[in-house]
């Protein structure tokens, strides 16, 4: 199964984060029906580790993905990126052939 890439940028961001808030352990992305293009991508802090999660690591950061949206999420990179209009991780992901102008829903 393919994996998913946590950039340097975005692994500094997970560990500042994590660091500052109490009981959470890393990131949980989860891949949700709905939003303009059909999915969407729901970004949160977890204190607990599921039975169905897949881990990855960079850097001390930890990105908990459960089984489902794997299948969705398999191959893509999450990035950390501040610019001018704002602080956000963004997902970029191989398998989805359509996004919103938001970055934050996709169609495969």
């Amino acid at each position: 199964m393919k994996t998913v890439s946590i950039t340097e940028s975005a692994a500094k961001r997970i560990v500042r984060i994590v660091d500052d808030s109490e009981d959470k352990i890393g990131l949980r992305v989860t891949v949700e029906g709905g939003g303009c293009s059909g999915f969407s991508y729901l970004i949160d802090l977890t204190d607990s580790r599921n039975d169905d999660d897949k881990v990855f690591e960079r850097d001390g950061a930890k990105v908990l993905i459960d089984e489902l949206s794997m299948v969705y999420m398999a191959g893509s990179q999450i990035d950390f990126v501040d610019d001018l209009i704002g602080q956000a991780f963004k997902i970029d992901n191989p398998n989805a052939v359509a996004s919103c102008g938001c970055g934050t829903s996709f169609s495969i």
